[in-house]
């Protein structure tokens, strides 16, 4: 059976922390951002753990068990 490939949008999206959990960036700051107030574009800059809910989706798609 072949090598399974890693998901490239996915690679591209999520990183590991040391811990092995997975980090991953805010939606909704990259368009649209005149209608936004400071402080909710300030919020969405900073990085965020994947929930426990969607680690198996994401673990999936980076192919790791």
């Amino acid at each position: 059976m072949p090598k399974l490939k890693t998901n490239s949008g996915a690679k591209k999206r999520f990183a590991f922390t040391g811990s092995g959990k997975v980090k991953r960036h805010h939606a909704y700051h990259s368009h649209i951002l005149t209608k936004k107030t400071k402080k909710q574009k300030r919020n969405l800059v900073h990085q965020a753990l994947v929930d426990n809910s969607n680690m198996k989706q994401v673990r999936d798609l980076l192919r790791l068990r």
